[in-house]
Protein backbone atom coordinates (compact mmCIF):
# COMPACT_ATOMS: atom_id res chain seq x y z
CA UNK A 1 0.00 0.00 0.00
CA UNK A 2 1.10 3.47 -0.83
CA UNK A 3 2.22 5.54 2.16
CA UNK A 4 -0.11 8.21 1.07
CA UNK A 5 -3.18 6.24 -0.08
CA UNK A 6 -6.21 6.38 2.67
CA UNK A 7 -8.49 3.19 3.20
CA UNK A 8 -11.37 5.22 3.15
CA UNK A 9 -12.15 8.82 2.02
CA UNK A 10 -15.83 9.43 2.91
CA UNK A 11 -17.13 9.95 6.26
CA UNK A 12 -19.63 8.24 8.37
CA UNK A 13 -22.33 8.89 10.70
CA UNK A 14 -22.01 8.18 14.41
CA UNK A 15 -25.09 10.19 15.94
CA UNK A 16 -28.66 9.05 15.06
CA UNK A 17 -29.91 11.88 16.70
CA UNK A 18 -28.64 15.01 14.20
CA UNK A 19 -27.97 17.91 17.47
CA UNK A 20 -25.37 15.25 18.01
CA UNK A 21 -24.28 14.85 15.07
CA UNK A 22 -23.33 18.28 14.20
CA UNK A 23 -21.39 18.53 17.00
CA UNK A 24 -19.02 15.58 16.35
CA UNK A 25 -17.95 17.74 12.97
CA UNK A 26 -15.90 20.58 13.72
CA UNK A 27 -14.30 23.00 11.15
CA UNK A 28 -10.13 22.64 11.14
CA UNK A 29 -9.71 26.11 12.27
CA UNK A 30 -11.77 26.40 14.82
CA UNK A 31 -9.34 25.63 17.39
CA UNK A 32 -7.28 29.23 15.77
CA UNK A 33 -10.56 30.95 15.78
CA UNK A 34 -11.52 29.99 19.30
CA UNK A 35 -7.74 29.40 21.08
CA UNK A 36 -5.65 32.40 19.83
CA UNK A 37 -7.50 35.16 21.55
CA UNK A 38 -6.83 33.24 24.98
CA UNK A 39 -3.22 32.58 24.23
CA UNK A 40 -3.10 36.44 23.75
CA UNK A 41 -5.09 37.36 27.10
CA UNK A 42 -3.14 34.77 28.93
CA UNK A 43 -0.20 36.53 27.49
CA UNK A 44 -0.91 39.93 28.54
CA UNK A 45 -2.23 39.01 32.06
CA UNK A 46 1.00 37.34 32.87
CA UNK A 47 3.25 40.33 31.42
CA UNK A 48 1.14 42.41 33.99
CA UNK A 49 3.00 40.53 36.53
CA UNK A 50 6.22 39.12 35.02
CA UNK A 51 9.14 40.43 33.22
CA UNK A 52 8.89 40.06 29.27
CA UNK A 53 11.61 37.44 29.78
CA UNK A 54 9.77 35.68 32.46
CA UNK A 55 6.75 35.60 30.14
CA UNK A 56 8.85 33.99 27.29
CA UNK A 57 10.47 31.40 29.04
CA UNK A 58 6.93 29.99 31.17
CA UNK A 59 5.54 30.38 27.82
CA UNK A 60 8.35 28.10 26.73
CA UNK A 61 7.89 25.77 29.51
CA UNK A 62 3.99 25.53 28.51
CA UNK A 63 4.86 24.55 24.91
CA UNK A 64 6.60 21.60 26.16
CA UNK A 65 4.32 20.96 28.36
CA UNK A 66 1.72 20.62 25.96
CA UNK A 67 4.30 18.29 23.75
CA UNK A 68 4.58 15.69 26.33
CA UNK A 69 0.30 16.09 27.37
CA UNK A 70 -0.38 15.47 23.49
CA UNK A 71 2.47 12.33 23.75
CA UNK A 72 0.69 10.78 26.71
CA UNK A 73 -2.98 11.66 25.34
CA UNK A 74 -2.69 10.25 21.88
CA UNK A 75 -0.72 6.89 23.56
CA UNK A 76 -2.37 6.12 26.71
CA UNK A 77 -6.11 7.47 26.08
CA UNK A 78 -6.41 7.67 22.52
CA UNK A 79 -5.09 4.19 22.05
CA UNK A 80 -6.09 2.25 25.04
CA UNK A 81 -7.77 -0.64 23.46
CA UNK A 82 -10.99 -1.37 25.30
CA UNK A 83 -12.50 -4.96 26.48
CA UNK A 84 -16.21 -4.16 26.67
CA UNK A 85 -18.45 -3.83 24.04
CA UNK A 86 -19.14 -0.12 25.65
CA UNK A 87 -15.78 0.66 25.77
CA UNK A 88 -15.23 -0.43 21.97
CA UNK A 89 -18.10 2.19 21.13
CA UNK A 90 -16.57 5.04 23.26
CA UNK A 91 -12.93 4.40 21.75
CA UNK A 92 -14.64 4.48 18.31
CA UNK A 93 -16.32 7.52 18.65
CA UNK A 94 -12.70 9.35 20.64
CA UNK A 95 -10.17 8.38 17.95
CA UNK A 96 -11.17 4.94 15.94
CA UNK A 97 -13.16 6.74 13.77
CA UNK A 98 -9.97 9.11 13.09
CA UNK A 99 -8.00 5.88 11.60
CA UNK A 100 -11.01 4.41 10.25
CA UNK A 101 -12.05 6.98 8.21
CA UNK A 102 -8.61 9.72 8.22
CA UNK A 103 -9.42 12.04 5.43
CA UNK A 104 -12.69 13.19 7.21
CA UNK A 105 -11.85 16.88 6.95
CA UNK A 106 -14.21 18.07 9.70
CA UNK A 107 -12.80 15.64 12.48
CA UNK A 108 -9.32 15.96 12.22
CA UNK A 109 -9.53 18.18 15.22
CA UNK A 110 -11.13 18.02 18.40
CA UNK A 111 -14.77 19.02 19.08
CA UNK A 112 -15.54 22.36 21.40
CA UNK A 113 -17.65 20.31 23.43
CA UNK A 114 -14.34 18.52 24.39
CA UNK A 115 -12.06 21.07 24.36
CA UNK A 116 -13.48 23.98 26.17
CA UNK A 117 -14.03 21.43 29.07
CA UNK A 118 -10.70 20.20 29.02
CA UNK A 119 -9.10 23.48 29.08
CA UNK A 120 -11.08 24.94 31.58
CA UNK A 121 -10.06 21.79 33.93
CA UNK A 122 -6.36 21.93 32.98
CA UNK A 123 -6.55 25.90 33.59
CA UNK A 124 -7.83 25.25 37.13
CA UNK A 125 -5.75 22.49 37.92
CA UNK A 126 -2.36 24.64 36.23
CA UNK A 127 -3.66 27.41 38.67
CA UNK A 128 -2.98 25.26 41.74
CA UNK A 129 0.52 24.24 40.89
CA UNK A 130 1.84 27.83 39.64
CA UNK A 131 1.18 31.26 40.82
CA UNK A 132 -0.26 34.04 39.28
CA UNK A 133 1.57 35.75 36.74
CA UNK A 134 3.24 31.92 35.58
CA UNK A 135 0.09 30.23 35.90
CA UNK A 136 -1.18 32.04 32.98
CA UNK A 137 1.99 32.05 31.23
CA UNK A 138 2.12 28.92 31.22
CA UNK A 139 -1.55 28.10 30.10
CA UNK A 140 -0.74 30.03 26.90
CA UNK A 141 1.80 28.45 25.79
CA UNK A 142 0.20 24.92 26.43
CA UNK A 143 -2.74 26.25 24.69
CA UNK A 144 -0.30 27.79 21.81
CA UNK A 145 0.89 24.08 21.50
CA UNK A 146 -2.46 22.62 21.31
CA UNK A 147 -3.29 25.24 18.38
CA UNK A 148 -0.09 24.01 16.51
CA UNK A 149 -1.03 20.50 16.99
CA UNK A 150 -4.26 20.58 15.65
CA UNK A 151 -3.21 22.90 12.79
CA UNK A 152 -0.29 20.32 11.93
CA UNK A 153 -2.60 17.26 12.44
CA UNK A 154 -4.90 18.85 9.82
CA UNK A 155 -1.91 20.03 7.33
CA UNK A 156 -0.22 16.37 7.60
CA UNK A 157 -3.12 14.96 6.09
CA UNK A 158 -4.90 17.44 3.52
CA UNK A 159 -1.75 19.73 2.56
CA UNK A 160 1.18 18.84 -0.13
CA UNK A 161 3.21 20.03 2.98
CA UNK A 162 7.01 21.77 1.43
CA UNK A 163 10.05 22.00 2.90
CA UNK A 164 12.10 18.93 5.30
CA UNK A 165 10.19 19.96 7.92
CA UNK A 166 7.22 20.00 6.45
CA UNK A 167 7.77 16.38 4.65
CA UNK A 168 9.29 14.86 7.69
CA UNK A 169 6.27 15.58 10.13
CA UNK A 170 3.47 13.93 7.20
CA UNK A 171 6.10 11.30 6.23
CA UNK A 172 5.99 10.41 9.87
CA UNK A 173 2.09 10.91 10.64
CA UNK A 174 1.85 8.71 8.29
CA UNK A 175 3.43 5.93 9.47
CA UNK A 176 1.24 6.41 12.20
CA UNK A 177 -1.84 5.40 10.22
CA UNK A 178 -0.58 3.31 7.63
CA UNK A 179 2.53 1.28 8.80
CA UNK A 180 2.25 1.09 13.00
CA UNK A 181 -0.39 3.02 14.73
CA UNK A 182 1.56 1.38 17.82
CA UNK A 183 4.50 4.28 16.98
CA UNK A 184 4.78 7.51 16.04
CA UNK A 185 2.67 8.80 18.72
CA UNK A 186 3.47 12.30 18.61
CA UNK A 187 2.04 14.62 16.02
CA UNK A 188 3.31 18.19 16.25
CA UNK A 189 6.95 16.66 17.05
CA UNK A 190 8.76 13.06 17.72
CA UNK A 191 10.54 14.61 20.65
CA UNK A 192 8.77 12.08 23.12
CA UNK A 193 8.90 9.51 21.01
CA UNK A 194 12.53 9.27 20.72
CA UNK A 195 12.53 9.48 24.89
CA UNK A 196 10.31 6.80 25.20
CA UNK A 197 11.43 4.77 22.37
CA UNK A 198 8.05 4.63 19.93
CA UNK A 199 9.70 5.77 17.04
CA UNK A 200 8.56 3.58 13.71
CA UNK A 201 10.87 0.91 13.38
CA UNK A 202 12.75 0.77 9.86
CA UNK A 203 11.88 -1.54 7.60
CA UNK A 204 13.76 -5.03 8.24
CA UNK A 205 16.36 -6.10 5.24
CA UNK A 206 15.44 -8.43 2.70
CA UNK A 207 16.59 -12.01 3.63
CA UNK A 208 19.04 -13.50 0.89
CA UNK A 209 17.80 -16.40 -0.64
CA UNK A 210 20.08 -19.32 -1.54
CA UNK A 211 19.61 -21.66 -3.75
CA UNK A 212 19.30 -24.94 -2.56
Amino acid sequence: MALYVSNKDETVRLFKNPILEYFSHIHPATPVVVYVPVVLWMIYRAAQLLTWYEVVAIAAFGVVGWTLFEYVFHRFVFHYEPKSELGKKLHFLVHGVHHDYPRDRTRLVMPLLVSVPLATALYMVYGVLFPPGWHEGFFAGFVAGYVAYDSIHYMTHHWALRGRIGRFLKAYHMKHHYVDPHSAFGVSNPLWDYVFGTTPKPPAPPRNQHAA
